[in-house]
Formats: structure tokens, sequence, C-alpha cells
């Protein structure tokens, strides 16, 4: 079953470039097996199963559930409110997270808009593709606008580094420095 859904703020909300982008951005398209969705007062809840694929702007999130909660918009008489105020969203069950060059995967995404968070974990990994960095751990937290990144137990991979060590060849040395001098041997 093939649903579309149009979430405005939403796709701002998740990737903070868009933020600089006019509001005629394309539609946010939501596929999935099944999606349950209700509506209170003050909120709708969305509950995708099966497949998901949530594309937008300069993003793709593929898993396998997908919870959506936004809150309504006063005075709306529908049934089903519209996901204009983005408050949380969850992807769990083989999360992968697309936006340009950079790639997350996990069991568990938990995206907090209003604290400019976002939080990976169930062995989460990313990858920077432009950069060929590669950070995993036991829990990824990414603070939005900021750049920050904060690992906990990580595994942090990326390209090599040049030979620093003593006795480097000159011509191995790119900054074109002197490769330093070997150590004079100890006396006994």
């Amino acid at each position: 079953m093939k649903l579309r859904l149009v979430f405005g703020l939403f796709a701002a909300l998740l990737a903070p470039a868009l933020r600089a982008q006019p509001a005629n951005l394309p539609s946010t398209e939501l596929v999935a097996d099944s999606l349950e969705m209700t509506s209170t007062d003050t909120e709708t809840r969305a509950l995708c199963t099966g497949n998901v694929v949530l594309t937008g702007t300069n993003l793709k999130i593929v898993c396998d559930r997908l919870e959506i909660v936004a809150a309504r918009i006063a005075g709306e008489d529908d049934t089903i409110g519209t996901l204009e105020r983005f408050k949380f969203l969850l992807a769990t069950g083989n999360v992968r997270i697309v936006q340009g060059d950079r790639e997350a995967t996990c069991g568990r995404a938990e995206v907090l808009p209003r604290e400019e968070k976002v939080i990976l974990t169930e062995n989460p990994v990313l990858l920077d593709r432009s950069t060929d960095f590669v950070a995993a751990g036991e829990t990824i937290t990414l603070l939005r606008g900021e750049r920050q990144i904060f690992v906990e137990k990580p595994r942090l991979t990326g390209p090599a580094i040049q030979d620093l060590g003593p006795g480097v060849d000159a011509a191995l040395n790119p900054t074109g420095d002197a490769a330093p001098a070997e150590p004079a041997p100890a006396t006994p």
C-alpha cells in the first residue's frame, strides 16, 4: 500500500539545511505496508509498519516501523489532523538514514526536534562518504545546528594518517618539513 503524506515542517525539522530553503519544498513521501493514524484534541499519531520508506528533501529513512507524533493545529475540524507541528519520530528495526554523503544505520533512531537532537542506539554506525570517516558505539547523539556528536564507547575509523615516526623519508612527508632525526643510541 503506497501512502503519500505532506508533512510541511517535518522535513525542515529533520534536515537543518532545509531551514534556509524556500517554503515551496517538494512533498515528503511516506511508503509503508500499513498505516494507522489517530488524533486527539492535542496531537496526531501515525504508526507505519513494514517496508517503511520516508523520502524528503535531502533525506531518506528506511526502517521496519516508524512512529510519528505531531501537535494538532488549533481549530482543526479534520478527523485526522495534519502533521505540521512535528514533535517526535521513532524509527526501529533495520534503520537506515541517508542525507547527502552521510549515512547512519542502527536498530533505533529517535528524533527529538524540540531538543534539536537525534539519538541512535542498537549498534549505531555513522558513515561520512566524503571523508571516509566511520563512527560506531553504544549510543550516538547528534545535536542539530551545533555540529556536535557524542558517542558512548566510541569506535572510530578514518582515512590513513601519514607516518609521523622517526626515520620517515622526506619524500613521504607532504609538508616539506625535514624528517625527524634518529634518536641517539642509549649508552650503558
